[in-house]
């Protein structure tokens, strides 16, 4: 079986998530002897220097076996990055939540660069 014939077997399951620029599809296939197993694909719109897009996209399989260990590494790295404290790793807005939490609790106050006036 060449790539192209396992790229292109009936999907039993797919749902794909949108999320900011990018894509993620996550389909179940199924191999001859009727094993199911997941691809994980990413898929970003890519423009071209003449104006023209295509989709760039990357995929992982991921097969029934390797379920548990990817999961456990992939919960261990999300649990990672939310316990970090950098507002660089922070998502959906938080740094600046998190920033302000901390200033406050180090009895900084707010500066409105409005108020500091330009006499």
């Amino acid at each position: 079986m060449d790539f192209n014939e396992q790229n292109d077997r009936e999907e039993i399951y797919s749902k794909p998530v949108r999320a900011g620029k990018r894509t993620y599809f996550f389909d179940v296939k199924s191999t001859k002897g009727d094993d199911l197993y997941l691809t994980i694909t990413e898929s970003k719109k890519r423009f071209r220097d003449d104006g023209t897009f295509y989709y760039e996209k990357h995929k992982i399989f991921l097969y029934k076996e390797d379920f548990e260990k990817f999961s456990e590494g992939l919960n261990d790295a999300v649990q990672f990055i939310n316990s970090t404290n950098r507002p660089d790793v922070q998502s959906n807005g938080q740094a600046a939540a998190v920033a302000s939490e901390s200033a406050s609790s180090q009895g900084w106050s707010d500066v409105d660069f409005d108020d500091l006036g330009g006499n």
